[in-house]
């Protein structure tokens, strides 16, 4: 059963902040999902850190080839739903853009950063700020102009927020829960991201497949049977045919526990959609599978020496640099230090970093520290 009654209808967009005249041939979504893979902020994805940095391999995700398994798997969750491909694409392809560099434990020291001061950094709220302002390639306007869905589904897509909780938010109708594209972009990354660091896990030799079986649920079944239909294989081998069905899986149940929580809920319109707790989640016999597989990566991959270590020094270099532009505002390029006229100095130096490349960040750390 597809969900085509709650896809998003045309006549219910909002439009964008400044009018435009619609396109000949392309709809509202596919233009924002353009102009989203042609902003800057989309290129330095490429030199941007998953989990593992380029130190250790040049064949391990970042943030950009994330990315586009995100926007792959949502997309194949939208056209079996029967939601709106392109709506959905356009932003599972901008769900990233606002981290900074060396991943999560970049996005942990600049907020660690910014607490000093009362203040906090949010990647979501970093990345409307990038196609609102920040993205300068428009005579007309600035920023990338996205509809109000995109940029509403941008800062609701992992999280909820009432009414008065963050001011730079209110607008977009807090206290409601975004359509469903939106809501399928966080349980797609979930699952774009766990296979993933599985894969570079296990190419990085932290652990076995016999390992992987012993702590997660429907692993071992996978595995036995390829084992047993391709024996012969290497073993890096059988287990990408292992990596494949368990993403098959665990895509699948997000599909059919989609379409269970939906009939239970009894929703019919967006509206409906809106005013009911989230309604995109797994079946219940994969939600085992998914914990299992979070748990397993914490524990073999993301909580090793190497990754610590790498996360160590991460932190270090962000204090010392961020600190280092507070004391020498000047050092900024000529269009961060005219915001300082109207922004506070941290608030400045927190953007600037957040916006760097793992790569630009060491040469600027080399070159002033």
């Amino acid at each position: 059963m597809a969900l085509t009654g709650l896809r998003f209808p045309a006549s219910a967009l909002r439009g964008r902040r400044y009018p435009e005249l619609p396109h000949r041939y392309r709809g509202e979504f596919q233009r924002d999902r353009d102009r989203i893979i042609h902003a800057r902020a989309f290129r330095r994805l490429e030199d941007k850190t998953q989990v593992f940095g380029d130190r250790f391999s040049d064949h391990f995700r970042n943030r950009l080839t994330h990315t586009i398994e995100v926007a792959q798997i949502a997309r194949t969750l939208a056209s079996a739903l029967g939601l709106d491909e392109d709506f959905t694409e356009a932003l599972a392809l901008a769900h990233d853009i606002g981290h900074p560099p060396f991943a999560h434990a970049g996005e942990e020291e600049l907020n660690r950063q910014m607490r000093a001061f009362g203040d906090t950094f949010d990647h979501n709220l970093h990345a409307l700020h990038i196609v609102e302002s920040f993205e300068q390639r428009y005579a007309r306007f600035p920023g990338l102009n996205l509809t109000f869905e995109v940029r509403e589904g941008m800062v609701k897509h992992s999280r909820d927020f009432e009414p008065g909780e963050r001011a730079e938010f209110d607008e977009y109708l807090p206290g409601l829960r975004p359509p469903l594209e939106a809501q399928l972009i966080d349980l797609a990354d979930e699952v774009a991201y766990n296979t993933a660091d599985l894969d570079d896990g296990h190419s990085a030799g932290l652990f076995t497949m016999e390992e992987i079986a012993a702590a997660v649920p429907h692993y071992g079944e996978l595995a036995e049977e390829i084992v047993w239909q391709f024996p012969a294989a290497p073993e890096k081998v059988q287990f990408q045919e292992v990596l494949r069905r368990l993403i098959d899986l665990l895509a699948s149940s997000l599909i059919e526990g989609t379409i269970e929580s939906v009939q239970s809920s009894g929703v019919q319109s967006l509206d409906d959609v809106r005013r009911s707790p989230r309604l995109v989640r797994m079946s219940g016999e994969a939600s085992p599978t998914n914990r299992a597989l979070k748990k397993f990566l914490f524990e073999h991959v993301y909580s090793t020496p190497p990754l610590m270590e790498e996360r160590r020094k991460a932190c270090e270099g962000i204090a010392e640099l961020f600190q280092y532009f507070l004391r020498h505002p000047a050092e900024l390029p000529d269009g961060h230090r005219e915001r300082i006229e109207e922004l506070p100095l941290h608030r400045v130096v927190c953007d600037y970093i957040a916006g760097m490349t793992d790569g630009f960040f060491r040469r600027t750390a080399t070159r002033l520290l």
